[in-house]
């Protein structure tokens, strides 16, 4: 199992080989599909980001309602497909690391051997477990959005699986 902290490092995601087994700890972002378009037009229109995309991690998530006394509440992995026609141009901008649930158009797989990214994958269905390992949860942009807002979250030793590495590498194809 491989230990990483954000933000991530050129060479860090370079090592990083699709089926390996990954403990996260640090911030990432949340965003869904209505998130990403709206980044994508700041981006577009020159308008500044509420964080820094350069060495991040953006999680498909969109959390239920944290109950009494807790962070977040279940945070469950998004189908990733969603946001493949949106994903370029964070990549663009230095995003290092997506994190979801199935598989990715050939443009994000190309863009992600261009600009060095990583795409983890998180277990579908076991929301209530990840959301154990968000310690911090604040809502940063896109209030709006409810559910899809910008999230900044802090986590611990969250498990994920290198599905496809930034040399292009596929688990979903390995595996077939």
């Amino acid at each position: 199992m491989i230990e990483l902290k954000t933000p991530f490092s050129e060479e860090e995601i370079r090592n990083l080989k699709a089926g390996d087994i990954i403990k996260l700890s640090g911030t990432l972002y949340t965003a869904r599909d209505a998130a990403h378009k709206r980044m994508c037009e700041s981006i577009e229109s020159g308008d500044k980001l509420k964080f820094d995309p350069k060495g991040q991690g953006i999680y498909y998530v969109g959390p239920s309602p944290a109950k009494p006394g807790e962070v977040i509440g279940s945070a469950g992995p998004t189908t990733s497909y969603r946001m493949d026609d949106l994903t370029l141009p964070l990549l663009e901008n230095g995003l290092k690391v997506m994190i979801g649930k199935g598989k990715r158009a050939d443009k994000v797989i190309q863009g992600m051997k261009k600009y060095n990214a990583v795409y983890l994958v998180a277990i579908g269905g076991a929301g209530a477990y990840i959301s154990n390992c968000i310690k911090e949860c604040e809502v940063i942009d896109y209030e709006d959005l409810g559910a899809e807002a910008l999230r900044k979250l802090k986590v611990e030793d969250m498990i994920l699986t290198v599905c496809i590495d930034s040399e292009g590498n596929n688990l979903y194809e390995q595996t077939k």
